[in-house]
This record gives C-alpha cells, sequence and structure tokens, in this order.
C-alpha cells in the first residue's frame, strides 16, 4: 500500500494558504488536511464561495488531495476556544455548530475532499462529561459523568445529565450526516480527550444511538490512541479498519494531551504504518502539529522525512518518491 502523507494547515498558520499549499507540494506530500478558520479558508468569510472555487484550482494544479478539518478554535466565538460546540446547552448556539460544519460538507463538495472531520466538543457543567484536562475525561457511556471514571457510584442525576449530553450530540449531527450523504462525503469525527466523545468504545456508542449510518466514520488520531486508549496504537487501528475515514498522526506520551514533532514522545511509528497498511485505508495521513506553526515550514520537511523513514522500515508501505 502506497502511504499517502498529508500536513494539516492548522499548522502552517503563519502562511498566506497559497504559500502553505505551494509548500506541501514542493516538499512531495500528496495532499492537505484544510482547517476552515479565519486565516485561510475562512467558512463565513461572504465571498466563501469564490474563495472556495479558487482553492480547489489551486489543490489542481498542484496534485494535492485535501480533508476539510473543523478544529479551529475561534472562527464561531472569538472568545470561547471551540465554542459554541454541539453540546452547547443553547439550542441556537448548537444550531450555529451543526449550520457550521454543513457549510463544510458543501465545501468539502467543492474541494473533491476525501472526508469532512469533526469532534463533540466538552459537555458543559451539569451535562456529562469531564473538563479538558488533557487525558480523556470525556464521559463515555460506561463512565461516571462527574469524573469520566468506570464505576458503580454513578448518580441517577449524572446518568441523566450524560444522556442529555449524547442526545444534544445526536441530535445536532442529523442535518450534517444528511448532507454528508446528499454530498457523498463521509463525516469522519474524532475521539478527542477531554471531550464527551473521547475514546473509540465512545465512537462507538454514537454509532449505536445514531442507527449506524453509512455517512459516518472515524477520524483515529494515533497520538490520542498513546494519549488514553486502553490498547496502543497497532491495536487501535487494527479495531477502527471498518470505519476509518481520515487519519491524524503526531508523537505524543502517555496521559498527555499535548501533540508532540516526531521522536519527542514515545510512539514506535513503523509498527502502526504497518497495521495501517494492513487496512487497506487510502485516504491521507495527515500530520496533526498545531502547536508549532511557528516552525511549521521546518517540521513539515522533518515530518515527512520522519514518515518516509518510519515506512521504509516497514513490510507492507511504500511512500512517494522525494521530489
Amino acid at each position: 500500500m502506497t502511504l499517502r502523507l498529508g500536513y494539516g494547515t492548522n499548522g502552517l498558520t503563519d502562511l498566506r494558504l497559497d504559500d502553505a499549499l505551494g509548500l506541501l507540494a514542493d516538499l512531495g506530500y500528496d495532499g492537505v488536511g484544510l482547517t476552515l478558520d479565519h486565516m485561510h479558508l475562512d467558512p463565513l468569510a461572504p465571498d466563501v464561495a469564490a474563495r472556495t472555487r479558487h482553492v480547489a484550482r489551486r489543490l489542481g494544479a498542484l496534485g494535492l488531495g485535501v480533508t476539510v478539518e473543523t478544529g479551529a478554535r475561534y472562527v464561531l466565538d472569538p472568545r470561547r476556544k471551540h465554542g459554541p460546540s454541539l453540546l452547547d446547552p443553547d439550542p441556537e448556539a448548537r444550531a450555529a455548530r451543526t449550520a457550521l460544519l454543513v457549510r463544510a460538507v458543501d465545501i468539502a463538495a467543492e474541494l473533491g475532499a476525501h472526508a469532512v472531520h469533526c469532534f463533540s466538543g466538552i459537555a458543559p457543567p451539569g451535562t456529562g462529561g469531564g473538563p479538558d484536562t488533557g487525558v480523556g475525561t470525556g464521559a463515555g457511556p460506561h463512565a461516571d459523568a462527574g469524573t469520566g471514571t468506570t464505576g458503580t457510584g454513578t448518580t441517577a442525576a449524572a446518568a441523566t445529565a450524560t444522556a442529555t449530553a449524547w442526545h444534544r450530540l445526536t441530535d445536532a449531527l442529523g442535518p450534517v450526516l444528511d448532507a454528508a450523504t446528499r454530498a457523498g462525503i463521509p463525516l469522519a469525527i474524532e475521539p478527542e480527550p477531554g471531550h464527551l466523545l473521547a475514546t473509540l468504545a465512545d465512537f462507538h456508542h454514537l454509532r449505536t444511538l445514531l442507527g449506524d449510518p453509512d455517512a459516518l466514520g472515524l477520524t483515529l488520531d494515533i497520538g490520542h490512541c498513546q494519549c488514553l486508549e486502553p490498547a496502543p496504537p497497532t491495536t487501535c487501528v487494527e479495531e477502527a479498519a471498518p470505519w476509518l475515514r481520515h487519519v491524524q498522526i503526531e508523537d505524543m506520551r502517555r496521559g498527555v494531551h499535548e501533540h508532540l514533532p516526531f521522536g519527542d514522545g514515545e510512539i514506535d511509528f513503523p509498527p502502526v504504518l504497518d497495521a495501517l497498511a494492513a487496512t487497506g485505508y487510502d485516504g491521507l495521513t495527515v500530520v496533526e502539529l498545531p502547536r508549532h506553526s511557528h516552525a511549521g515550514p521546518d517540521l513539515a520537511r522533518s515530518s515527512l522525512g520522519f514518515l518516509r523513514d518510519a515506512a521504509a522500515r516497514t513490510t507492507r508501505n511504500e511512500v512517494t518518491a522525494p521530489c
């Protein structure tokens, strides 16, 4: 299998989008994880349709594939990180996030993207789930709503609050999944440490609640697997295989939600890439370093070299030849 590598624009925010895309193409990347945000392709700009057509032409000219990502921190609310979320107590606020994701699907269709990424958000106080501590305190179907820990002490009130959070999530995702179905583009939700949907088990809980719709897929972040999943990253890849629609990759340490350059964490990457190849996944595997834009061009270069070297030490992977 040929590993198709991309780099996330959320790690290149100091570059103009045209320049970032040109850099990635020149380095030899196969694609880009394009975060819709004010500094690049602003989904709320009045001329977003024209800008999207321009980006589509640019991607085509450079031969880059694309995944549309929706993790911009302040694109909807300049004062609340990732707010409002799909779990917001205010129905109008939830609707604003839903509308943004529907617009992301429309943009993805125009760009020819292979998936649209999203996440649940943090459950507000009193609705189940824990704070964004970075170690996976989002309450899943088998977790205590106040602490995110398994146990028998879950109160009826906490259980009701957790159920409320999951209901809000499924309700808010309905229009997005409808749009994704019409566009023929999967919605790939990401388990995110500290969010309501924090783990692979939480993803399967959501799948069950929604009736396992064809349009719903998974964004698997390899670093997050190292951070908080009970199984090692290789096993996570193997178990996630049927639902993989997007992959993010970076280094990370156990119990610490910090996206690290390759070699700065604990992950052994050749077995992970081998497992990924065995799944037959043919989408982009996107480097995710959103707090390293200050060194973006250098890290884009070194990350590609690292992953090519790691892939060369597997039994299954081939990589695109350097330019």
